[in-house]
């Protein structure tokens, strides 16, 4: 690795290894809440797909002559709402625009005001340590 890209995962001066940890800390959780943020996404998209099928399954009713039941389905569940007042889209921009923009942010600030500004001090120094040179 070149001294450029070492020197983004070096542990600044006078930090302690008590601050490392809990940057690894803080920044192990910021990972897992992009994780989350990928199974919203999951959620949304799934929920979407289910939502096409269930128009297609409205529709089959009707050719098959159950309108009635295909009324229920397209009354109760076709286009529904997955929290009140909320579809899928507006739960993943709530998520992005709030709690993962705030935590993204809070991160990097207290990132800058103790380590300088620089990722993964924890896991390069794991890497150092159990590397086989």
């Amino acid at each position: 690795m070149d001294d450029d890209r070492a020197g983004r995962h070096t542990r600044p001066a006078g930090v302690d290894d008590a601050t490392v940890r809990a940057l690894g800390l803080l920044s192990e959780a910021l990972e897992t809440t992009a994780r989350a943020r990928g199974r919203l996404y999951d959620f949304h998209q799934l929920t979407g797909t289910a939502d096409k099928r269930v128009g297609e399954a409205v529709q089959a009713l009707r050719e098959a002559g159950h309108g009635e039941q295909a009324d229920l389905v397209a009354r109760d569940v076709q286009g529904a709402d997955v929290l009140p007042g909320m579809w899928t889209f507006q739960l993943v921009e709530a998520y992005d625009d709030g709690y993962h923009r705030s935590f993204v942010e809070v991160e990097r600030i207290v990132r800058e005001a103790l380590a300088g500004g620089r990722h993964h001090i924890a896991e390069a120094e794991m890497k150092q340590r159990r590397e086989t040179h």
